[in-house]
């Protein structure tokens, strides 16, 4: 077993302890549930049919990018770890439907780089007033103190989760 999990369960669980697997049990439904990317799919249904979940993989990778600086199709390739010609088609996909546009880097003027459109920037709109108004219903009924308290163990569990992530796979992009 690692060091770093070893810390983590002699100081702060018990081995016998049924919190620790009742988080893993709710970590693997998440994951099915997010699997099913209802989110993504209700997005498309509303604001831009016709486009495809990787489209909006690759459209998450470029608002992430876009807030490091330039983005390229090999950046995106790689944030997404996908084939590089695979990256290059499915945003000359997007730049068809005018949801990611093409154009010259203003850093080294022969390099293309790709940006979001106003299309792409509603679209991503539509995603976060999905995502919203799911995690709304699902917190409708909860005291406000229980909403406060959940986002913040929540945010501390994903910080960790990221940081032991990050610790381990060293080539692995944001």
């Amino acid at each position: 077993m690692n060091e770093t999990l070893t810390k983590i369960l002699s100081n702060k669980a018990e081995p016998d302890d049924e919190n620790l697997p009742r988080i893993g049990r709710s970590m693997a439904r998440m994951r099915l549930m997010t699997g099913r990317r209802l989110i993504g799919r209700l997005a498309i249904q509303s604001a831009a049919p016709g486009l495809e979940l990787s489209h909006l993989d690759v459209l998450d990778a470029v608002r992430r990018a876009e807030a490091v600086g330039e983005v390229t199709v090999g950046m995106i390739a790689e944030m997404l770890r996908i084939d590089p010609s695979r990256a290059s088609r499915v945003v000359a996909e997007m730049v068809g439907r005018n949801v990611l546009r093409r154009e010259a880097s203003q850093a080294d003027a022969r390099r293309i780089v790709v940006v979001i459109t106003d299309v792409g920037q509603a679209l991503l709109a539509e995603i976060h007033a999905q995502k919203m108004a799911i995690i709304s219903e699902i917190v409708s009924e909860w005291p406000a103190a229980d909403i406060e308290r959940f986002a913040t163990l929540f945010e501390r569990f994903i910080g960790g989760y990221e940081a032991i992530f990050l610790s381990r796979d060293k080539d692995t992009p944001g």
